[in-house]
């Protein structure tokens, strides 16, 4: 099972993910700079949502896990 298939409901109404489009459109460089960027946007959001910050730990971790797919594939 792959990061795609743990997204919001709302992400996959479309026949494709949004992530998985720009995985295709981006270069691998880019969309690996897209990941991180999230990872870090929601890490950093979390503090500020006291005392739950489940919500943006979880997302985070959702990215997390779609940028460390990448680098597995990358490295097989």
């Amino acid at each position: 099972m792959s990061a795609s298939d743990h997204g919001p409901n709302h992400y996959r109404i479309g026949s494709i993910q949004p992530w998985d489009a720009m995985e295709a459109w981006m270069t691998t460089a880019e969309f690996k700079g897209y990941l991180r960027g999230n990872v870090i946007k929601y890490m950093a959001r979390c503090r500020a949502k006291h005392p739950d910050p489940l919500d943006d730990l979880r997302k985070a971790r959702h990215y997390l896990d779609k940028l460390i797919e990448l680098e597995d594939k990358q490295n097989d």
